[in-house]
């Protein structure tokens, strides 16, 4: 069983800075303005800002910026990715108390300061900064299972904060049932996680699956928790810094205008608030966080959960799925490529359609062959461009459900899209791809 060291985000980290692909900022930055722009400049390299304006700790950002990092951070090779995350999707192991819990070195209690904290303002139009790489704990009070995941916290002014959760996402339905037995949910929002942590927050799971215990599956070993200090929850014991105190839906604030993935802005109204009783965290706490909007590792840690989650479905119904992708090009949110082996006519459809339903931010889904690597647009275009006849392989479904933050929907709906750029028999009598000869 590792140490709890060996589960944050420090051996990523330091492997990064050995092998000379950690960007270190010396200048003094300030939050409020200026330091986003600089993390934008380095949008696709891990950085580490030294000194920022107004606080003792350092920032590190920009961790998992292309697929080929979130595969080394997780200890496999790229082209092994999707093969390992589908594992622990299948297999999710266990947890471990943990005596040892760096994240409890430095206790605040009651009614922390947020200000204390380095949390970056990113957009200029925003109503403020806000924590972007805060992974929440919590119990659903109806189900009893714990759920791992990530929402948007903005400060409100000493200990408490805006939570910006979607009405669908588990945290909120969590919050419902609740406020439904007349109390507030216990949360507990972690600053600084291993990216196998990062990871497993994104996922699409079924509400009553245990995210943390697929993080387990991606470390290849039981998760290691700290028992919180004034919530009854767990959280890892690795992380930098540890927000607990609890979510009330009846309190709440006008958010305004807030960056989404997309790279535009969305105002979705009145937001939960939550009031903090407590902060713990490491002697020489590390603050993360995520460039929020179209950027890199927003789009990429959320695409790459959404595709194994995707996939692991479509394979139930069509067989013949392969691989899926979820791809920046697409933010992370709104294109997926499937890929399918030998199969029957209409399984590309099939494999399409059920993909548009079963995530309601997917609008377009190009299927191919299974020839063709889902996660290179190029050759997705090309596929598309020598094996579609556009008047026999492109479906449009009006009227499909649309997620709040789809930036075309109209009233919850949406047309969407599917592409079959599958190979169709008679289209050609040679599909022999020309190769240089042995």
């Amino acid at each position: 069983m590792s140490t709890a060291d060996e589960q944050s985000l420090r051996p990523w980290l330091a492997q990064l800075a050995t092998t000379g692909r950690l960007v270190e900022i010396a200048e003094e930055l300030d939050p409020a303005s200026g330091l986003a722009a600089r993390l934008v400049s380095h949008r696709r390299e891990p950085a580490r800002i030294a000194r920022v304006r107004g606080s003792d700790l350092p920032i590190v950002a920009n961790l998992l910026p292309s697929r080929a990092l979130i595969a080394e951070a997780l200890g496999v090779a790229e082209r092994d990715l999707g093969d390992h995350l589908q594992r622990a999707l299948a297999a999710p192991l266990g947890e471990q108390i943990s005596r040892d819990a760096p994240c409890q070195e430095i206790v605040v209690e009651p009614d922390p300061d947020l200000a204390q904290l380095p949390i970056p303002r990113f957009f200029e139009h925003e109503g403020g900064p806000y924590i972007t790489a805060g992974c929440i704990v919590t119990r659903d009070p109806e189900t009893g299972a714990r759920n791992w995941s990530i929402a948007r916290v903005r400060p409100l002014g000493g200990a408490r904060a805006l939570v910006g959760i979607a009405p669908n996402h588990h945290l909120a339905v969590a919050a419902r049932a609740a406020r439904e037995r007349g109390e507030r949910l216990p949360i507990a929002v972690t600053i600084g996680n291993h990216p196998a942590l990062m990871i497993a927050a994104c996922f699409y799971l079924a509400r009553g699956e245990d995210e943390l215990l697929v993080a387990a599956a991606l470390l290849g070993e039981p998760v290691a928790l700290a028992r919180c200090r004034r919530v009854p929850l767990e959280v890892p014991a690795g992380c930098e810094i540890v927000l607990e105190g609890e979510l009330d839906l009846d309190a709440t604030v006008e958010e305004g205008p807030v960056s989404e993935f997309h790279g535009g802005y969305e105002r979705y109204g009145r937001a939960a608030t939550a009031t903090f009783h407590c902060l713990t965290r490491r002697r020489d706490a590390l603050y993360q966080a995520i460039l929020p909007g179209f950027h890199p590792e927003h789009t990429l840690i959320g695409g790459v959960a959404i595709a194994a989650g995707l996939e692991r479905r479509l394979r139930g119904l069509v067989p013949a799925v392969r691989a899926v992708a979820v791809p920046e090009s697409g933010a992370g949110r709104l294109s997926a490529v499937v890929a399918l082996g030998p199969h029957e006519p209409g399984d590309a459809l099939t494999a399409a359609r059920a993909a548009l339903s079963a995530v309601n931010l997917v609008k377009l889904v190009t299927v191919v062959d299974d020839d063709v690597e889902v996660w290179d647009d190029a050759a997705v275009a090309h596929a598309v461009a020598t094996r579609v006849h556009f008047d026999r392989d492109l479906h449009v479904l009006p009227g499909m459900r649309a997620d709040r933050a789809e930036p075309l929907e109209r009233e919850g709906t949406i047309a969407k899209l599917a592409i079959d750029a599958t190979r169709h028999a008679g289209d050609r009598d040679d599909w022999t791809p020309a190769e240089p000869p042995p």
